[in-house]
């Protein structure tokens, strides 16, 4: 390769890089309206928003507020760290009601009755290993986005679904949350749902398709039945709830299989967070279906679950974030542990509507 080249590559190199950290900014920075808003402009630039002159002052000041509570809560010794992200133009309010947070898991709980324990076949796992990741063992897919759809219900869904036909069938196939969207009549679409009638719904209708043949849209559009018309399916055989309240019940649950779980995850900290522990604050008003996909503890012996988001990579950790496991509080931090449930499935077949033939012989 020719000096050039070599320079050329340094400097395309640099300029990524750069981006990457583009949004890292000093306590300086807020001293100077100038610096702020060439931050903000920066921030503008990397994610493509437009706004009309009035529009854009006014997120230029709430971007202001977000970015010195970033840097307030980065300054404490928290086992978390903030950052702005996609979301730093938006007021906390604006955030959850733009359907990130607003999936109204307890809403629709207390409008469908309380949950129901019908068995809990993890219940006799002893030795528990000290941590599970079942990203390493290639039972989660890539992170996805719900973009401004409150559809969290159905990603959570996808999530332990994705991973229970993984372990039976050695196939780690990505699968359709638009389907549940539009064909879960049970649940609301873009208005939220619940994870156990997602379930349900897969069973009754003979599985689930794939992302590919029923992409996502983040819109509630109109059922599609023809794409599930000889379409590769996965099926599972029912689901079963974890016992809530109960943290070393779902600890046996996600040593077995990913999980579907509903938080609290309106918060401010939630919103920015970066890295890290997360220890709160939130509540246990559950807003947002995700999936708890292991669990671990760090060297300082602080205990974590792994949970898997769906806004997106450049969130969290890398569309991750660790809450902390083991608090003294029953249904965990940001209430965690009050509504899990999970798919069984005791086939390593899926199938072909009409034909069951092997799904992974379609693949």
């Amino acid at each position: 390769m020719g000096k050039f080249n070599l320079v050329c590559v340094s400097v395309l190199l640099a300029l990524v890089i750069g981006l990457g950290e583009s949004f890292d900014f000093q306590e300086k920075d807020l001293a100077y309206e100038e610096r702020l808003w060439d931050l903000y402009e920066r921030w503008r630039s990397h994610y493509t928003t437009s706004h009309d002159l009035q529009e854009k002052q006014t997120r230029f000041n709430i971007f202001k507020e977000n970015v010195k509570h970033v840097h307030k809560v980065n300054q404490m010794s928290r086992p978390y760290k903030l950052k702005l992200n996609k979301f730093a133009d938006m007021t906390n309010y604006d955030f959850v009601n733009s359907g990130y947070a607003n999936s109204k898991v307890s809403h629709y709980r207390s409008l469908r009755g309380s949950r129901r324990i019908t068995g809990f076949t993890h219940d006799q796992t002893d030795n528990l290993p000290h941590s599970v990741d079942w990203r390493k063992n290639g039972a989660v897919t890539g992170v996805k986005d719900q973009g401004k759809c409150g559809s969290c219900w159905a990603f959570s869904t996808v999530v332990a679904v994705e991973g229970i036909n993984k372990i039976k069938t050695n196939h780690l196939v990505s699968l359709s949350e638009q389907e549940l969207v539009d064909c879960n009549r049970e649940n609301e679409g873009c208005d939220g749902g619940l994870m156990e009638h997602a379930f349900d719904f897969i069973k009754k209708t003979g599985g689930i398709t794939t992302e590919q043949n029923y992409p996502y849209k983040a819109v509630d559009e109109s059922c599609d039945s023809s794409r599930m018309m000889n379409a590769p399916l996965v099926v599972i055989d029912g689901h079963e709830n974890v016992p809530e309240n109960n943290e070393n019940a779902l600890m046996k649950a996600v040593a077995n299989q990913p999980v579907s779980v509903a938080i609290d995850a309106g918060g401010r900290d939630f919103q920015f967070y970066s890295e890290g522990v997360f220890t709160g604050p939130c509540g246990t008003e559950l807003n947002h279906g995700v999936a708890a996909v292991g669990y671990g503890a760090t060297q300082d012996g602080t205990k974590y679950w792994i949970v898997k988001n769906s806004w997106g990579p450049e969130w969290g950790e890398k569309g991750f974030i660790r809450i902390q496991r083991g608090i003294k509080a029953e249904d965990g931090l940001c209430g965690i542990a009050k509504e899990a449930s999970y798919p069984m499935k005791s086939s390593s077949n899926n199938t072909i509507k009409g034909s069951r033939t092997s799904f992974k012989d379609e693949l």
